[in-house]
C-alpha cells in the first residue's frame, strides 16, 4: 500500500462509534476520508454531531445507500444490530467492509438467534488481532481479508484480561466471573430515559442481568478459540457515571499449584510482544483514565489466595480499543499496513 491512499467511507458517521473512526482517521496517514453518511441525520453538517472533528465539521451527512457507499476501498459500518447484512451484501467483493456491530462476530447461528434474534447474517473474519487461536494470533487471518466483524467492547476487555490464563490452563474455565463499570458512550446516543444526565449522574446501575447480555456468548466463543474444552462466564455489566471506558474485573478458580510467580510469566509471554496490550508492573492498577482515547488494554493480575481465584482487572476505552481503534488496528492488518499506523498508546489524563 506504500505510496497509495485508501479512500474509506463511514456508514453511521453521526454515531459514537462512527465519530471515533473518523477522529482516528485524521491521523492515519494512508487514509483519504471519502463519504459520510448517516440515516435520519442525513443532510445536517457532521459538525452538529461531532463539533471536535473540526477538519471535517462542514461535511454533510449523505444518506446510507449503494451507491454513495460504493467506490471506495474500504467501508466502515457503524449501524444498529441487524443493518449491516444488506448493506454489505451489495457491496463488491473487492472492497473492505468492517463492521463494528454485531451482525457477523457470532459463529452459531444458534447464539444469534437467542441473544439477538431474527436470522444470522454468516460469520465474518474476527477482528481482535490478539485473540489467542490455538497456537497463533487472530491477527494470521485478518492479512488480505475483505470482510471484518468488529469485537463488542465488554468482549474485547473481558477476552484480554482472561484469555492468557485459559490458554495456559492456569484455571477452571467453567469458573469464571466478570463484573464490568461502563461508561455511558457504550449505550450509544439514542435518547433514553435512564441514560440522561438527571438520571445518570452520581448513580451506578446493572443491566444485562443473570447473563442475559448480548455479549456473553461471543466471550464464551472467543475462551473456545483460546483453548477452553467448556466454559461458562457469569457476566454483569455496570453503568457509572463516566462518559468513556471500560474497567473489567475478571476472576476465575486457580488451577491446583498455580502461584502469582506462574500467571505473570504467563501473562508476560502471552502480552511481551503485543503493542497495545500493557501488563502493569506489580502494585500498579489500571484506570480508565489512562487509556482514555487510546488504542491500549491496560492489564493487572492479582491471586486472591482464600478463595485461590485469579484476579485480572483490565482497562480500555471502549470507544477505541473497544470499538474504532480495533476496528482500525484490523484493518491495516488486511491492507499490509503496519499495524499499529494512526493509533496511539497514549491517554489523555486527568
Amino acid at each position: 500500500m506504500a505510496g497509495h491512499k485508501v479512500t474509506v467511507a463511514v456508514a453511521g458517521a453521526s454515531g459514537y462509534a462512527g465519530g471515533e473512526v473518523l477522529r482516528l482517521l485524521l491521523s492515519h496517514p494512508d487514509v483519504e476520508i471519502g463519504a459520510l453518511t448517516a440515516a435520519s441525520s442525513a443532510g445536517t453538517a457532521l459538525g452538529a454531531h461531532h463539533p471536535h472533528l473540526v477538519p471535517l465539521a462542514g461535511r454533510v451527512l449523505q444518506p446510507t445507500t449503494t451507491e454513495t457507499l460504493s467506490g471506495h476501498d474500504v467501508v466502515f459500518l457503524g449501524l444498529p444490530h441487524g443493518e449491516s447484512g444488506a448493506v454489505a451484501a451489495q457491496l463488491g467483493d473487492d472492497t473492505l467492509v468492517i463492521d463494528l456491530g454485531a451482525d457477523f462476530r457470532l459463529e452459531s447461528a444458534g447464539d444469534w438467534l437467542e441473544f439477538y434474534g431474527g436470522d444470522h447474517a454468516g460469520t465474518w473474519p474476527y477482528g481482535m488481532p490478539e485473540l489467542i487461536v490455538g497456537e497463533a494470533r487472530q491477527r494470521d487471518a485478518l492479512a488480505g481479508v475483505k470482510r471484518i466483524a468488529v469485537p463488542g467492547c465488554n468482549v474485547t476487555a473481558v477476552t484480554l484480561g482472561i484469555q492468557p490464563a485459559v490458554a495456559a490452563q492456569l484455571v477452571e474455565s467453567t469458573d469464571i466471573v466478570a463484573v464490568l463499570a461502563n461508561g455511558y458512550s457504550g449505550a450509544g446516543k439514542a435518547p433514553k430515559a435512564h441514560l440522561i444526565a438527571s438520571e445518570a449522574l452520581g448513580s451506578a446501575s446493572p443491566y444485562g442481568v443473570g447473563g442475559t447480555h448480548r455479549h456473553v456468548p461471543e466471550i464464551m466463543q472467543n475462551l473456545r478459540h483460546a483453548g477452553a474444552a467448556e466454559v461458562t462466564v457469569s457476566f454483569t455489566p455496570t453503568l457509572v457515571p463516566m462518559a468513556r471506558g471500560i474497567l473489567a474485573t475478571t476472576t476465575a478458580r486457580l488451577a491446583d499449584g498455580v502461584d502469582l510467580a506462574i500467571v505473570r510469566a504467563a501473562y508476560e509471554v502471552a502480552y511481551d510482544d503485543e503493542p497495545f496490550i500493557h501488563l502493569l508492573p506489580e502494585g500498579q492498577w489500571p484506570t480508565t483514565a489512562a487509556t482514555l482515547g487510546a488504542n491500549t488494554a491496560q492489564l493487572q493480575v492479582a491471586v486472591d489466595e482464600r478463595a485461590r481465584r485469579l484476579v485480572v482487572v483490565s482497562a480500555i476505552d471502549n470507544l477505541v480499543k473497544g470499538t474504532a481503534g480495533g476496528a482500525i488496528q484490523s484493518m491495516n492488518l488486511a491492507l499490509g499496513l503496519p499495524e499499529t499506523t494512526g493509533l496511539s498508546t497514549v491517554g489523555v489524563s486527568p
